[in-house]
């Protein structure tokens, strides 16, 4: 198992995902503190996989230094972060007012920002650490209606740039994995639900994506396999985006 003894966070992994990634590190033989908004879901997956739950917004300061110290204060090390947390939009860009722009903002991105900082001391202390951002392949895609959310994602892509520049000396890497679309409860409440048969016809390989099957590309960057591998983004998208 590549995980055995590790602890890792993962964020938004209530559902989607984040759930499918939490399921897998924990099948590699991690410890997984999951934390969510949603904190009864949080709780629920956690149960399962006898790991620590934990109700938390990533957009607040706070709640991801609670995080990381919940974490610490349960199993008394961090060695992997997978942020998962997003909120996935459908909305033209001239109907994007600033507020909703500094929400998807504040998530999306502060919220990467926050729980990598969060983390970045204990990995720093012990010489080790994996940091996973999801990002998603819109960004590349320039799919409509999700222009804050491209804008976020893009941000995220060089935060994990940056960060595999500035942590690498610690022993500490930084990736993102970009999923295409992916048939999770989030995207299906939304029209995107719509554009399942039209990206498939893209794709290399066609089917519709699945939150499993995005899990065992962060799994790899999580583990000690990926120790070389820094700065980079993983497209698992069934071959939609091929630059």
């Amino acid at each position: 198992m590549k995980l055995q003894g590790r602890v890792a966070i993962v964020t938004g992994a209530a559902q989607g995902i984040g759930r499918a990634i939490a399921d897998k590190l924990h099948a590699e033989g991690a410890q997984v503190a999951v934390a969510d908004l949603n904190g009864d879901g949080a709780a629920a997956v956690a149960a399962r996989l006898e790991g620590l739950g934990i109700q938390a917004d990533v957009s607040s300061e706070q709640d991801a230094d609670r995080i990381v110290q919940e974490t610490l204060g349960r199993y008394g090390r961090v060695d992997v972060l997978v942020n998962a947390a997003a909120i996935v939009p459908f909305i033209a860009w001239d109907e994007v007012d600033f507020a909703y722009w500094r929400r998807l903002l504040s998530v999306n991105l502060d919220g990467a920002y926050l729980v990598s900082r969060a983390v970045e001391r204990p990995m720093r202390d012990a010489g080790y650490g994996r940091i996973v951002h999801i990002a998603s392949n819109a960004f590349y895609a320039g799919t409509p209606n999700m222009g804050p959310y491209l804008a976020a994602k893009g941000g995220v892509i060089g935060l994990v740039r940056a960060l595999a520049t500035e942590l690498g000396r610690y022993g500490i890497t930084a990736n993102a994995v970009a999923p295409g679309i992916t048939r999770t409860e989030g995207c299906l409440a939304t029209p995107h639900r719509d554009s399942f048969d039209f990206v498939q016809a893209l794709q290399a390989i066609p089917r519709h994506g699945l939150p499993e099957d995005i899990a065992p590309s962060v799994a790899f960057l999580a583990s000690e396999e990926s120790g070389w591998v820094t700065g980079q983004v993983l497209v698992a998208d069934a071959g939609h985006i091929r630059d």
